[in-house]
């Protein structure tokens, strides 16, 4: 097993317990909650007439279920009022801090926590959404949870769980020209499978991985869950700490930045640590990725060739010709120019301020192509008054873009949201299992931001590096 990483660190600082069952308690150091899977473990804390453990450790938001364009209360949706009026009326009760709408601090759960200095190095994360690996780009080691684990948590303040091994992932070399964290991750997945991770957890590392920004490091260890590992890290470093230094948490508390630093650096992994496995991938020959089929491990370099089911492995190719037969795509062909009919730029992993620059450096000048609808879904309301604040919002709207409010959107469907049909979406987003955006015959590809505008502006899949040469409008 694994020993000297941050991981086995952190792991055992937090544990409190071996159980009858082969699995440690885990204190939780940071519980988020949000509206879709928290009113059921609040309501069997009812049931039993018990309190909230550690309110002061919980933090909840809205983003799953809550509409995206009118926002009057009640909302249209029936649904989403009452998952909303719940979530109200639970927090106010346990005396738990909420980024409600009205605050301006509402966003998608896993943007929120970040932006407020919520998630730290070190830290145990749990949430009810199966994309909290996103915090483990702090060195923190996140985890999504179910229902019945929500209300552990809030009854107890820990969770039971059983240690995963270790694989150590090193992306080595410079990423190329427009090649983004979300080409990388799809590369791992690719490569690795989204079975593969299973059993382990990710550390992210090498040079490629360390050029990266917290933008960057997010999107990564937020996909970590497609490749099937239970969590996905990278090691705390500067770009770290320059990010938490200048949120709530410490920008008028500079004493407690500096007190808890030293912590952060001593759980970094070891020099000499050891790992149950080690994979290296060359950064520099991975080029704008994009996904061919409905899986995230169904990629390919977007002037790369599709494969041929007999070239994959056994167990995956009758997937791959059911995915074939779905995206109504064929072996040897690149995505390269498929049509695409919506352009979704949100989700949780690629909604930040970030992520909406490098979009719109392809936006500004050009107009949404013909037939194609559009949409900018801000990560949060921080995230959406920034981006206003530059002026991005009118570059988007300009191009034919719809400018949305913050939440989960067309990631997952459940808001108006949704691919309608048939219809073929280039989504920013993580997922593009069948009916995910919405619509079981719609088809969903996932890119970068920097390749979503490339396609809304030309209607098809365009490898983003050649944008050069596309006529402004």
């Amino acid at each position: 097993m694994s020993e000297g990483t941050l991981y086995d660190k952190v792991w055992d600082r937090h544990k409190v317990t071996e159980l009858p069952t082969g699995q440690d308690q885990l204190f939780v150091g940071l519980h988020l909650v949000h509206e879709v899977t928290s009113p059921q473990a609040f309501g069997m804390l009812k049931e039993r007439d018990m309190e909230v453990a550690y309110p002061e450790r919980t933090h909840a938001t809205v983003d799953h279920i809550v509409p995206t364009g009118d926002r009057d209360r009640p909302f249209a949706d029936d649904a989403a009022e009452e998952m909303l009026s719940e979530l109200e009326t639970n927090v106010r009760d346990a005396g738990i801090d909420f980024s409600h709408p009205d605050t301006g601090d509402q966003g998608i759960v896993h943007v929120i926590g970040p932006e407020q200095g919520l998630t730290q190095p070190g830290m145990t994360i749990v949430c009810g959404d199966s994309h909290t690996s996103t915090h483990g780009a702090f060195g923190a080691l996140a985890f999504g949870i179910g229902t019945s684990q929500i209300r552990d948590v809030l009854a107890t303040g820990c969770v039971a769980m059983e240690k995963q091994k270790v694989r150590k992932i090193e992306v080595t070399g410079e990423l190329g020209e427009h090649v983004t964290a979300k080409d990388v991750i799809l590369t791992i997945i690719r490569e690795l499978g989204t079975d593969g991770g299973v059993g382990y957890v990710y550390e992210y590392a090498g040079e490629a991985i360390e050029s990266l920004g917290m933008e960057g490091r997010m999107s990564i260890c937020n996909m970590s869950i497609e490749g099937g590992a239970r969590a996905g890290y990278v090691n705390p470093d500067e770009t770290t700490y320059e990010w938490l230094e200048g949120t709530d948490a410490f920008e008028d508390d500079p004493e407690k930045f500096e007190q808890l630093k030293p912590y952060w650096e001593s759980i970094a992994s070891d020099d000499d640590a050891e790992y149950d496995d080690v994979v290296t991938i060359d950064g520099s020959a991975i080029e704008p990725t994009v996904t061919w089929g409905t899986t995230p491990g169904q990629g390919v370099g977007v002037t790369e060739p599709i494969p041929a089911p007999e070239t994959l492995p056994a167990d995956k190719q009758e997937t791959a010709r059911q995915a074939m037969e779905h995206m109504d795509v064929e072996p040897g062909d690149t995505m390269e120019g498929y049509n695409v009919d919506v352009a979704f730029l949100g989700s949780c992993t690629n909604a930040r301020l970030k992520d909406l620059r490098d979009a719109a450096t392809f936006v500004e000048g050009r107009e949404v192509a013909d037939d194609v609808r559009a949409m900018v879904v801000p990560g949060s309301q921080r995230v959406q008054r920034a981006a206003e604040e530059e002026g991005l919002d009118e570059v988007f709207k300009e191009a034919g873009f719809d400018w949305r409010e913050p939440g989960c959107s067309m990631c997952l469907g459940m808001n108006d949201d949704q691919l309608e049909g048939a219809e073929t979406s280039a989504s920013s987003s993580n997922r593009n299992f069948v009916g995910r955006q919405g619509s079981k015959e719609g088809r969903t590809v996932l890119m970068s931001p920097a390749m979503v505008a490339a396609a809304a502006v030309t209607g098809e899949v365009t490898d983003v590096r050649e944008m050069k040469e596309v006529t402004a409008a």
